[in-house]
Order: structure tokens, then sequence, then C-alpha cells
């Protein structure tokens, strides 16, 4: 390689490096200088203790629909063949 072709590599490769450090910080902008403040929360407590149930939500006459409801005759286990 010539020298011109080793200054022309130098010259395109610090284009691209300053266009590349531009473009990112337009993109994904700085870093911020002051510290920011996050709102804390309190811990999570796994006792229920003083908590009342709503009424409206937990209906004690409701119906519970993990309980199997059976309709009509259950004899006829495969239903879906051909009877002759």
């Amino acid at each position: 390689m010539k020298r011109n072709e080793i200054a022309l590599i130098i010259v395109v490769v610090s284009i691209v490096v300053a266009a590349s450090y531009m473009l990112f910080n337009a993109l994904f902008g700085q870093t911020a200088l002051s510290p920011v403040k996050v709102k804390t929360t309190t811990a999570i407590s796994t006792s229920l203790d003083g908590v009342e149930p709503d009424p409206t939500v937990f209906n004690k006459d409701a119906i519970n629909p993990a309980v199997n409801v059976t309709i009509g005759d259950q004899s006829n286990q495969q239903p879906f063949t051909i009877q002759n």
C-alpha cells in the first residue's frame, strides 16, 4: 500500500467513528448528570390480619364454577362412533 491509501483509510475511519458517535448520542441521548429521585414502596406482607373480603366480589351465595355439573345421562362414553 502506498502512503496515500493509508492516509485515506485513516481519514475515512475517523469520519465514520465521529459520525457514529454523533448518531449514537442523537438517538440515545447522554446520561443524566443529576441524580434521579425514585419513589420507594413498602414491603408486601403475607398476612391478612384485619382485611375483610369485599362482599360484592366474594359472595357466599354465588355459584361455584369449580364444581362439575352433570347434565343428562353420561352412560355413552363414545359419542362420535358410527352405530349400525
